[in-house]
């Protein structure tokens, strides 16, 4: 009966083309899925869950992957815009940086890649100084009227906003930043000062309560001066406040004249935006830039400088330089979550696969009936995939829901402010596309397995797993759970090393430190000193000290071979051609004894010696190992137009991340310098009092500027926002997967209780105590799990190996992690 062509009572045409479904066996085929789900709900439960909770993982890592790779990507024709970079050279070892090549000429600076718009394919040049940016920069100052405020911005060049298409309420993008004293602020600081961006426009705002300048800013620091020779700027444009996805952030621009004509901090660190022209390889607008600049370039022996361009929407995710040019970064992140979530989603395919083959024993009578009654093996494919796929359905409505409710959770869980993407259709088509590829992949193995059997064997009831199928299945449960201990020792060694970079000893006590930045009229002497010693007999105040910037931001390295005569770093014994980047800094008298640093040997500052103001020098381990000096301590250094001797070498302490290594250091003493911070440590216990005492210190000495001040341990955290990230985001998923591989374990064991029913009974009528029958349906699946570790093991371990490598200083991988 079952190979005959006709069977009585059937339309001869309703099998003909078995490819083919009609309405009436389509709904037949959806009755008979939906009775199955709703009478195994356990199953389906535990089916529907795992598959939710892989989707809402997918859905939410696409989300946040789409909005990482959308930052910078917002600017009109951003295909043509480019980031200069510069690949360096020296003695075989290759570096590279977003700083770009600058010449000095009779003391004004000559920025080289102005003129690049003479070469070939470049259409357009603007410049942003990154050196107002953290660790260099600080929130600044301005009032207007009685309001004042402290904004954090940059300076740029006349072409900014032509190139980078940051919206303009008022004002025009071509004159914007044309004059000395043009001011580019943005919607939230019109606003504030204003009221609204169209009032702003043609208005003044004073920049810090400045004097213009003398040439030296010294010479103006207390010095009174007429009103109309205050540093007054006017407002030339209003920019909408910028949105999320861009990585510069800024609330005004100055323009980049004014840099070296009125401001103070003239950096020589600065990004370089290149427009252009359509249709033009940057690779070959490359080679004619390096050809045009190569003359124009300080000829030193040793070193050799090149500029390359990176496309502007590509810098974000590729900031990390390998051999001088910028490759990894945070791409990696986005490679190793958008990899989690498709391990995860796999596993609750998995799930699906392996519960509904233990589960085709209960199928099987149903599947052999069909067949001998004539249905097709391509229709029971269709009927088993389409009941994944209505698995697969519900899986999604679950998914919406759980989006819809989770999604302000998630912003503040990474840190972003991802719109709702349900009126998005973008949204509703990768919904679609998953909901296929999971009813697809979960039902695959089924369906196949399944529309196979053979309906002799079946209705004889000889049913038997094959070893293949047998050994099929648990190599699924191996490979889950292997992708599951995987992401487990991930989420322990990720948040192992963020631990150990957050407590590891830097060297000094970060601990009950804070700065304020020297302004106003504490940048007086006389201020300072006053501040000083009323500040240092507060309550709760222990010590204070001045350095030039804050101890987590000593970024900024000068190359020992860079400037001439006084301007360069040198020592005794000096080799020729030797190249040793150093992290200058200048401090007060107390400062080693603020921070509790160790000398390795020699003396600190000390006021009792005169001559330490005008020629002593501190210099750390590093930098002695790096300048090659046997017996430091009394050897000359010149450095700043200043030529001194080591007095003393301190023990290396960090002054970055642990990201990087330690750097040399060389420290002079310039107790009344006119910039820098103020550090102040406070009595452990009692920094609420001490900051009430400082603050009105600080308001009594310098009214027009607001008390802003930061600890040091904040913000050296800062420093790992990434990490905090990565362990959060490792251990939610590691959590996942577990809970994912147990539900589909525990369904495999209900499955395996409820085929061995009558062996359990007769075991406890024989004796058998719960803990036995326990040991005997878990044993096996507890071999199965010992083998995923042992997979996962290594592979884990070479990952995460490899993942610490990007750490100067790290943790190890203990053994009691796996």
């Amino acid at each position: 009966l079952a190979k005959s062509k006709h069977i009585p009572g059937r339309r001869s045409d309703q099998y003909a083309t078995p490819f083919l479904l009609s309405p009436d066996m389509l709904s037949n085929y959806l009755k008979i899925a939906w009775r199955n789900l709703w009478k195994q709900k356990a199953f389906s439960l535990i089916n529907v869950s795992g598959l939710a909770l892989g989707m809402v993982c997918c859905l939410f890592i696409f989300l946040w992957v789409q909005d990482e790779q959308g930052v910078d990507n917002f600017h009109t024709n951003s295909q043509n815009i480019y980031t200069a970079y510069q690949t360096i050279s020296t003695s075989g070892k290759v570096d590279g940086n977003y700083s770009t090549p600058v010449r000095f000429t009779n003391n004004q600076r000559s920025y080289l890649l102005e003129d690049a718009q003479a070469v070939p394919g470049v259409r357009r040049v603007a410049f942003y100084a990154t050196g107002y940016e953290m660790p260099w920069g600080h929130p600044e100052t301005f009032r207007v009227g009685d309001k004042t405020a402290k904004l954090e911005g940059s300076r740029a060049s006349r072409d900014f906003f032509t190139i980078l298409n940051y919206p303009l309420l008022a004002g025009n993008a071509q004159t914007a930043l044309s004059d000395v004293r043009s001011l580019a602020i943005s919607r939230k600081m019109a606003q504030l000062f204003f009221g609204n961006p169209t009032e702003a426009v043609g208005k003044t705002i004073r920049y810090e309560n400045k004097l213009v300048q003398f040439g030296n800013p010294e010479m103006a620091v207390g010095k009174t001066m007429p009103p109309e020779r205050k540093l007054d700027f006017m407002v030339t444009a209003v920019f909408e406040d910028l949105p999320v996805q861009s990585s510069l952030k800024f609330d005004f621009l100055f323009s980049w004249e004014a840099q070296n004509t009125f401001l103070e901090w003239a950096s020589n660190d600065f990004r370089t935006f290149i427009q252009l022209a359509d249709g033009a390889d940057p690779k070959i607008v490359e080679t004619r830039m390096n050809r045009f600049l190569k003359p124009r370039l300080a000829d030193v022996k040793g070193i050799t400088t090149q500029v390359g361009l990176q496309r502007v929407g590509d810098q974000y995710l590729h900031s990390l330089f390998v051999n001088g040019k910028p490759t990894g970064g945070r791409i990696e992140y986005v490679q190793i979550f958008s990899g989690v979530a498709l391990f995860i989603l796999l596993i609750a395919c998995i799930n699906f696969m392996n519960l509904a083959t233990a589960r085709s024993v209960k199928r099987a009578k149903e599947v052999g009936v069909r067949k001998v009654l004539g249905s097709t093996r391509i229709h029971l494919i269709g009927q088993f995939f389409g009941e994944a796929l209505l698995l697969s359905a519900l899986a999604v409505v679950a998914t919406v829901v759980l989006v819809v409710l989770l999604m302000p959770t998630v912003n503040a869980f990474v840190g972003k402010q991802m719109p709702s993407p349900i009126l998005t259709g973008t949204f509703w088509w990768a919904l679609l596309i998953l909901m296929l590829l999971t009813g697809l992949l979960a039902g695959s193995y089924p369906a196949l397995f399944l529309s196979s059997l053979q309906p002799v064997r079946i209705l004889k009831g000889v049913l038997r797993f094959t070893r293949g199928a047998v050994w099929f299945r648990q190599g699924l449960t191996v490979f889950q759970f292997a992708l599951a201990i995987l992401l487990v020792v991930v989420a322990i060694v990720v948040s192992k090393q963020t631990n150990y970079v957050q407590t590891q000893h830097l060297g000094y006590d970060r601990d009950n430190l804070l700065y304020v930045r020297i302004e106003g009229e504490l940048m007086a002497p006389r201020n300072y000193q006053r501040f000083k010693e009323q500040a240092a007999r507060l309550p709760g105040i222990a010590l204070v000290d001045r350095s030039s910037e804050a101890p987590h931001a000593m970024g900024f390295v000068i190359d020992g071979t860079k400037g001439t005569g006084e301007n360069a770093i040198n020592w005794e014994g000096k080799e020729k051609g030797a190249l040793v980047g150093f992290k200058p800094t200048s401090v007060g008298f107390d400062f080693i004894k603020l921070m509790k640093l160790q000398l390795a040997e020699g003396r600190d500052f000390s006021r009792a010696i005169a001559t330490d103001s005008a020629d002593a020098f501190l210099v750390n381990e590093e930098a002695v190992r790096q300048m090659g000096l046997k017996q430091p301590i009394g050897k000359w250094v010149s450095a700043w137009q200043k030529k001194g001797h080591i007095v003393g070498v301190l023990k290396d302490y960090h002054t970055h991340s642990l990201h990087e290594p330690i750097k040399p250091l060389i420290v002079d003493v310039k107790e009344y310098e006119y910039f820098g911070v103020i550090l102040v440590r406070m009595q452990a216990g009692k920094t609420n009092e001490a900051l009430a005492s400082l603050e009105a210190l600080y308001y009594d000495l310098n009214p027009n500027y607001p008390f802003d001040y930061h600890f040091i341990d904040q913000e050296y955290a800062k420093l790992y926002r990434s990490e905090q990230l990565m362990t959060k985001i490792a251990d939610v998923f590691a959590g996942l997967a577990i809970l994912i591989s147990c539900l589909g374990l525990l369904g495999l064991v209900m499955f395996a209780a409820e085929q061995r029913t009558r062996e359990i009974a007769v075991r406890k009528v024989l004796g058998a105590s719960v803990s036995s029958i326990v040991t005997l349906l878990s044993q096996d699946f507890v071999k199965l799990v010992a083998i995923s570790m042992l997979l996962a093991s290594p592979l884990a371990w070479f990952a995460m190996h490899h993942w610490l490598q990007s750490f100067a200083y790290r943790t190890d991988i203990s053994w009691w992690i796996f």
